[in-house]
């Protein structure tokens, strides 16, 4: 006669996958917890590097004009400059960002005069910002504004201007990650102000122009808080829906050992109740 198996016997194979599942999971919770930390941790490098910048004075780069004429930073030097740079293929976040700049200044030209200030806005995508792509956003976006230029440059000066102001980006398969940053610099060329969102007040941009104007010192804004209060990167293009979204890939990265997290604590109880 064959000898019956005893049940423990039967449950051990189960167990043993049990227990895999769980040492599974728990080598992969760390690294969850770790692609969910990083993107907090990714907006406040950010936001300190741009923070950074303040104090710091730009050199005299040179560019290409939206008519193909060259112009030097150089030159737009002896009033503040309020400097912006964009993605000319980003048809949402950095579109919206240069509408609400567009009414922000007129609305600082009425209160500070026509000629008070200047505005430069940087196409940084160098391999597609050229000057017919630059003079296309300006013209679609009416920025009709005499002292408002729209510039191309080649690409190592698109990165010195942007380590000097403290812009970031990080090229992905569906177009640029950003900083949504504006960058006020004053008589001098140097980095007095940054201004953040894609839909910021007004007050943000003509304050410390006026203090410039009116030859008043600015107070350093504290970087703490500014996270929670600002989305600092410019959404990803979702070709799908046609739209622009943020970017959650962290959390979804974090999704796999949540679910085996769930897995094990299932199998578990399972275990137990068969036990029992």
């Amino acid at each position: 006669m064959r000898r019956p198996v005893a049940p423990r016997d039967a449950a051990a194979p189960r167990i043993a996958r049990i227990a895999a599942t769980i040492g599974i999971a728990l080598m992969l919770a760390p690294i969850g917890r770790a692609a969910l930390a990083s993107g907090n941790d990714a907006d406040t490098a950010a936001l300190r590097t741009s923070q950074g910048a303040i104090g710091r004075t730009t050199d005299d780069h040179a560019f290409i004009d939206q008519h193909g004429r060259p112009l030097r930073l150089g030159d737009l030097r002896g009033r503040p400059l309020v400097l912006s740079l964009v993605y000319t293929s980003c048809y949402d976040v950095c579109s919206s960002l240069t509408l609400y700049l567009r009414d922000a200044v007129r609305t600082a030209r009425q209160t500070l005069g026509p000629q008070s200030f200047s505005v430069l806005t940087v196409g940084f995508d160098t391999a597609n910002d050229t000057p017919d792509r630059m003079r296309i956003f300006a013209s679609d976006r009416g920025l009709d504004d005499p002292d408002w230029r729209v510039v191309s440059a080649d690409a190592a000066t698109i990165r010195r201007l942007a380590d000097e102001v403290g812009f970031s980006w990080i090229a992905s398969p569906r177009g640029f990650d950003h900083v949504a940053q504006v960058t006020i610099l004053d008589a001098d060329g140097r980095v007095v102000r940054q201004v953040y969102g894609q839909d910021f007040a007004p007050p943000a941009l003509v304050e410390p122009l006026e203090a410039l104007v009116l030859g008043r010192s600015l107070g350093r804004v504290s970087v703490r808080g500014l996270v929670e209060r600002v989305k600092l990167y410019c959404s990803v293009y979702d070709p799908v829906s046609g739209e622009y979204r943020f970017d959650y890939s962290m959390l979804a990265d974090a999704l796999p050992a949540l679910m085996l997290l769930g897995m094990a604590a299932f199998a578990i109880v399972v275990a137990g109740r068969g036990k029992r």
